[in-house]
């Protein structure tokens, strides 16, 4: 499978999962009083998609070759020692008193750093 067909999947989950974030936020604003858990179920909705995009991901990743996994490997392994690292951090600020800070903050963190990793890995590559 090559990379445009990736991208298409890629798309298409996201677009999916896009779908149901706001027709779920919507939903609920107007349905205010629904019970859970229909009301836990509808917000958890746009994970059915999110699920895809995990799954299309990891299956790109398993046909890159060697060297690009290595690239891979040593860019989430930054991303996710770097995000323990900020996390905790600031954890241990949150108990000085620092405002708390939504779990909302980790993936864009996460991705932040993953993004340095490929651009480090792929120096060191090349």
């Amino acid at each position: 499978m090559n990379h445009k067909q990736y991208l298409k999947e890629l798309g298409l989950a996201l677009l999916g999962y896009a779908t149901l974030l706001i027709g779920s936020i919507t939903w609920l604003n107007a349905n205010a009083t629904l019970a859970s858990p229909w009301r836990d179920l509808i917000a958890l909705s746009p994970m059915l998609p999110g699920a895809l995009m995990v799954w299309v991901i990891l299956r790109q990743l398993r046909r890159l070759d060697e060297l690009q996994q290595r690239v891979q490997f040593e860019a989430f392994a930054l991303a996710f020692a770097g995000t323990a690292f900020v996390t905790f951090s600031y954890g241990f600020l949150e108990g000085l008193g620092y405002p708390r800070l939504s779990m909302f903050v980790v993936w864009p963190l996460m991705a932040a750093l993953w993004m340095l990793g490929l651009v480090l890995a792929a120096r060191r590559y090349k």
